[in-house]
């Protein structure tokens, strides 16, 4: 059996439908099992489970195979990441108390830079579950394409994106999520020993300006890219109601200065099935 967290998401529901598809039982662990029907339907097990509750993970967690783990996004951490660092010291004890036999963490693309920024949340995470005793794989994927959701309307009617990841004309890894679900739940049928590192991005990186033209070709209009001058972008994120945009900020010079980048660059990456056109095409139809 294999637990999954995050299932009432895209990326977690995913996974589950995976493992389902291959004939392998499934726990749904989530905060309200009311939002369970259409799991227990398709013949999963449900558990009630908060990502910071000790108790109720390990027991979510207890007689698996293999879990999944993916925490809740927060774009707007307080200052040293305590969040993230709460979330850690729970997961890996809820996991020592369940000890299932391996474990797949989603982070991220850039978990092993230096410099702080957002995605330092991983990293955090990753340094203490690195020190559990079971085999562990760190799933750490592009940026997802599924963010350009954000741009559908103005692209639609308008024709002017804002982009926040600039020079327009520089690639930038990303990865459909659909192929992150896939490669989780091949990982979770594998078996390894220690502590493992998978990084994933698309068939090749994507520049700004393609994700312009490929609206274009599928709305039938012309759409291009506006970037969002850096020196407005702390006030215009606390406009939108952030306390602490620096992390977010800094994550974005990450992806634009190129020092958000995978360990093993584009060459030591695995590559996706799923291409831009296919995710925005998806993206436009549901709004």
């Amino acid at each position: 059996m294999f637990a999954i967290t995050g299932i009432t998401g895209n990326v977690g529901g995913n996974v589950a439908r995976n493992l389902l598809a291959a004939g392998r039982p499934v726990r749904a662990v989530m905060r309200d099992v009311r939002k369970g029907d259409g799991w227990a339907q398709r013949g999963c097990e449900l558990a009630t489970a908060d990502i910071l509750d000790v108790a109720a993970l390990a027991s979510a967690f207890e007689g698996a195979e293999g879990i999944f783990v993916l925490v809740p996004p927060n774009f707007d951490p307080a200052p040293s990441f305590p969040e993230a660092r709460a979330t850690a010291a729970t997961l890996k004890s809820a996991i020592e108390r369940a000890r299932p036999g391996r474990v797949v963490y989603l982070s991220t693309i850039g978990a092993q830079a230096g410099e702080p920024n957002l995605l330092t949340q991983h990293t955090i995470i990753e340094q203490v579950l690195g020190e559990l005793s079971m085999p562990i794989v760190f799933l750490r994927p592009g940026w997802f394409m599924e963010n350009s959701r954000w741009d559908v309307a103005a692209a639609r009617e308008n024709g002017v994106i804002p982009s926040f990841l600039q020079p327009l004309d520089k690639p930038v890894p990303m990865v459909a999520t659909a192929d992150v679900a896939r490669v989780a739940a091949e990982l979770l049928q594998e078996t390894w020993n220690g502590r493992r590192v998978v990084e994933l991005e698309g068939r090749h990186r994507v520049t700004p300006h393609e994700i312009a033209t490929t609206f274009a070709d599928l709305l039938g209009r012309p759409v291009r890219m506006e970037p969002v001058p850096r020196e407005t972008w702390e006030s215009l994120f606390k406009s939108q109601g952030m306390k602490n945009p620096i992390p977010r900020i800094k994550m974005l010079d990450g992806f634009n200065e190129g020092w958000i980048e995978f360990e093993g660059a584009e060459a030591g990456s695995r590559k996706g099935k799923v291409g831009l056109q296919a995710v925005l095409q998806t993206l436009i139809e549901l709004r």
